[in-house]
């Protein structure tokens, strides 16, 4: 897991200038946004259940839920949720989300995942370690490789915002239509720093940096 989770990552001025240049595009978002970078919360399963509760929902209605959520556990550890599981309910989460939230938490307290051994495995192997938890596809998975283990090289390719932000820059004179084909071939040219180039075109759509 990284040191310090407030540290911006060793590799993010070398990613900034590779992208810039190599994609005019990618050039002019990063020179409108100056001084702001990618920062992790450190803390893996309050990562992983920030990502759960944001689920389909605004940013601004995920930041109510865990404002509530940090009422049940205000420290959010697994065993604080599992003790107040009754209470999660007056948080505003669905059903279906308290159900992931707790199978999340059991299995940070029996051992099922193994977050000590995130850092020396590959994005391929951690993803496929976390969605073995209910509620954890691929996309959240990505986010916890960006934003916790900040991994520079994750391409989420179901990611919303990264899909309009493409469509915007880079292929707005065609109609704006691209599919994930034509996102991963315009990526080729990012790595290995397509989690920067995420990064900074999530920034041109939301100027303020979201972290997980």
């Amino acid at each position: 897991m990284p040191g310090d989770p407030h540290a911006t990552p060793q590799y993010w001025s070398r990613a900034k200038r590779a992208l810039a240049g190599a994609d005019p595009v990618m050039r002019a978002i990063i020179r409108r946004h100056p001084g702001i970078a990618l920062r992790s919360r450190g803390d893996a399963f309050q990562t992983i259940a920030r990502s759960i509760v944001g689920q389909q929902i605004s940013v601004k209605a995920a930041d109510s839920v865990w404002t509530k959520l940090l009422r049940v556990a205000p420290a959010m550890r697994p065993e604080e949720l599992l003790a107040g599981r009754r209470r999660l309910r007056a948080a505003g989460l669905s059903q279906r989300k308290r159900e992931y939230l707790l199978d999340l938490a059991r299995r940070f307290t029996d051992g099922s995942l193994h977050p000590s051994r995130w850092d020396e495995m590959d994005d391929e192997a951690v993803i496929a370690d976390l969605v073995q938890v209910r509620g954890i596809g691929r996309w959240t998975a990505e986010m916890f490789l960006i934003f916790n283990l900040l991994r520079p090289d994750v391409l989420p390719l179901d990611d919303l915002g990264l899909q309009r932000a493409v469509r915007l820059h880079y292929f707005a004179g065609d109609g704006g239509a691209c599919d994930p084909e034509a996102i991963r071939g315009l990526a080729a040219g990012w790595q290995p720093w397509r989690s920067v180039a995420t990064w900074y075109l999530w920034r041109s759509l939301d100027p303020v940096p979201v972290e997980y």
